[in-house]
């Protein structure tokens, strides 16, 4: 007789930021629904993750969490105190409230908007192309992956100019706060780097006030439906938002889509030699590298998947990630890219339902421009040691990658 040893979902096992695959399949094959020993559920397949995404009757709003499962609530409340005023970040509220939100920040985010940024991104990637081939080097993370982004959503917004490494040392620590698992004193930066940012958007905000211009924030600040607008909170919380969950996110697809397509180069030569596989591509990195590995939600009433019963107010962390890598769902060669597959816009890379991502096509559009132009402008592009990964259990992704452009 053998010992089956017990598996549970372990984020901070040597490796994993590196390489969580091998740790995705094993509980995809052996406890797909998994509870945690933190309380915490946890989902790896690709029905039962699709499936909860676009169940209407779930919550994401903290204030529905079941009282037993309220110690992470308990660690945050010390770090931001007692008083603090609860966020109005639609990431985090339901219908009606997140419907009102999402329905106002969508007419300043129209398709016709993001598709007439194309030009913006084209020239922000070529000038850092421009740079690259001049030293024959790049750091790609600091000089393409992060600064894109950036500079893109500061021109949607019409933002004045701001301090770059500041503002991202305050979203790197306020980001953690969407892992799974996080120390006392990760809270407490995080509450000191959100006060620090709300601050120096209520001061952009108000100077926006005073000049409007025809930009995103000037359309969020007079985003209007039958007589509604946002609350100076609200505006601040959804600029927030559009600068710290979109702008983290889509570093990760560009820096880690390099890396892993310079890791495959026939899969960068299809990609290189044919511009019209771009956006199928840029899919296959969104399914593949998954920029946002879990995605929460918490029941409002008892629910049972996979043969599990769970409570109401239980807290479901939906696997993004391992979902995106389900051979059940992408085939034998889910673990591999392959730039032509078949469906790859069937990912649930930005979640699914009504919290889809709202910034999908912008992110979509700057993977497209960099990835697409950094490989046909660099054909000999090749990796120059070690990648260093950022350590975040959910936005995961490289911090620094250097690269030889010739």
């Amino acid at each position: 007789m053998t010992d089956v040893q017990p598996i549970f979902f372990n984020p901070l096992e040597d490796g994993y930021v590196e390489n969580p695959w091998g740790h995705f399949d094993d509980l995809r094959r052996l406890e797909p629904v998994h509870h945690s020993p933190i309380g915490q559920w946890f989902l790896f397949g690709y029905d039962d993750v699709s499936t909860l995404l676009r169940d209407p009757n779930q919550s994401v709003d903290d204030a529905n969490i079941a009282h037993h499962n309220q110690d992470r609530l308990a660690q945050i409340e010390a770090a931001y105190g007692p008083d603090a005023e609860r966020s109005t970040s639609m990431l985090g509220r339901d219908a009606p409230d997140h419907t009102r939100l999402r329905r106002l920040v969508s007419k300043a985010f129209t398709p016709a908007a993001i598709a007439a940024l194309r030009p913006v991104i084209e020239e922000l990637v070529d000038d850092s192309l421009d740079e690259m081939e001049q030293r024959g080097t790049t750091e790609i993370v600091h000089d393409l992956a992060f600064p894109l982004p950036f500079d893109v959503i500061s021109v949607m917004l019409g933002m004045p100019e701001a301090d770059k490494d500041q503002i991202a040392e305050w979203s790197s620590a306020v980001v953690k706060t969407l892992d799974p698992i996080i120390s006392d004193e990760e809270v407490f930066a995080a509450a000191d780097a959100g006060r620090k940012m709300e601050a120096l958007l209520a001061e952009v905000i108000e100077w926006k006030r005073a000049n409007p211009a025809d930009d995103l924030l000037t359309a969020l600040i007079q985003a209007e439906e039958d007589g509604d607008r946002l609350s100076p909170k609200e505006l601040r919380d959804q600029v927030q938002l559009l600068f710290i969950a979109g702008h983290e996110t889509t570093v990760n697809l560009i820096g880690t889509g390099i890396y892993e397509l310079l890791r495959n180069p026939q899969q960068a030569s299809l990609l290189r030699d044919d511009p019209a596989l771009d956006v199928n591509a840029v899919d296959e990195l969104l399914r593949f590298v998954s920029p946002v590995q879990f995605s929460r939600r918490i029941t409002m009433a008892p629910i049972e998947i996979g043969g599990h019963a769970i409570d109401t107010g239980s807290v479901v962390m939906t696997g993004l990630a391992s979902a995106n890598h389900d051979p059940a769902k992408w085939g034998d060669d889910a673990d591999e890219i392959d730039v032509r597959r078949t469906g790859t816009a069937q990912h649930v890379a930005f979640g699914s339902g009504s919290h889809y991502c709202l910034g999908s096509s912008l992110a979509r559009l700057e993977a497209q421009v960099a990835i697409g132009r950094f490989l046909r402008r660099f054909p000999d592009a090749r990796i120059d040691g070690d990648a260093v990964w950022n350590g975040r259990i959910n936005l995961r992704g490289i911090e620094r990658l250097d690269i030889a452009v010739r």
